[in-house]
């Protein structure tokens, strides 16, 4: 058994929405994705995905996203991404799992996991884009709602792990650190909580990013779909 890793499937079955404007690399990308998929991972193994998962705008516009992902192979846990305008309370998308046979999916939202000997944690996390967006009305105070939202995670990350060592891994849809950006709060949780390695997504189309870098003694791993050619990252 393995644990992968890929952010950002940006599936739109049911909504018609290119990605193509960032690059060729997303051509024919839901095919590109379903044969890389099944190529490397396999039933026993577990995928996470750190959000941006679908365009829909309901769980019923995702439907059909959500049924592609319970169809790949593996266990699947979906973090929340900007973009997952779908995503409603936990309940709501837990009884819709049931009500539709989804059956491989998982829902991480202030709470943690254990697999192969890890305990998985994470949030949508922030980063503050200098292009601009909707979002950044009230940039410290989405910032400190995120933080909270991490820490919650972290918290019950170390309640899982018990008395045991089994190290703590973080995924974060935004980057902690981007180039300029530094998320402050998050990366102080993580010194705290003692996280020596993360991953993040949201980054597209820019591909002169090391795959993976090192901030402060913390490991830093891009899983953007597009930056690993829509082929899950195995970390484990």
């Amino acid at each position: 058994m393995a644990l992968y890793c890929i952010a950002d499937t940006h599936l739109s079955l049911s909504v018609p929405k290119s990605m193509e404007v960032f690059g060729n690399r997303w051509k024919d990308y839901t095919d590109k994705l379903i044969r890389g998929w099944n190529a490397v991972v396999s039933g026993q193994d577990t995928v996470i995905l750190p959000g941006d998962i679908s365009w829909g705008m309901t769980l019923e516009e995702a439907g059909d996203d959500l049924r592609l992902l319970d169809s790949l192979n593996g266990t699947k846990i979906l973090l929340k991404g900007n973009h997952d305008y779908w995503w409603q309370t936990r309940k709501k998308i837990t009884d819709w799992f049931e009500e539709n046979g989804i059956t491989t999916l998982r829902l991480m939202q202030n709470d943690a996991y254990r697999c192969e000997g890890r305990i998985l944690c994470g949030s949508r996390g922030w980063f503050c884009d200098p292009k601009g967006s909707p979002e950044q009305a009230d940039p410290e105070k989405i910032a400190a709602r995120e933080v909270i939202r991490t820490e919650m995670s972290l918290r019950a990350a170390l309640a899982l792990r018990g008395d045991s060592d089994d190290e703590l891994l973080a995924f974060f849809h935004f980057p902690p650190v981007y180039r300029g950006f530094v998320c402050r709060g998050i990366v102080d949780l993580l010194h705290r909580y003692g996280i020596r390695r993360c991953w993040y997504g949201h980054i597209h189309g820019v591909y002169d990013l090391p795959p993976v870098f090192r901030f402060e003694g913390i490991e830093m791993t891009v899983v953007s779909a597009d930056y690993l050619r829509f082929l899950p990252l195995r970390i484990v």
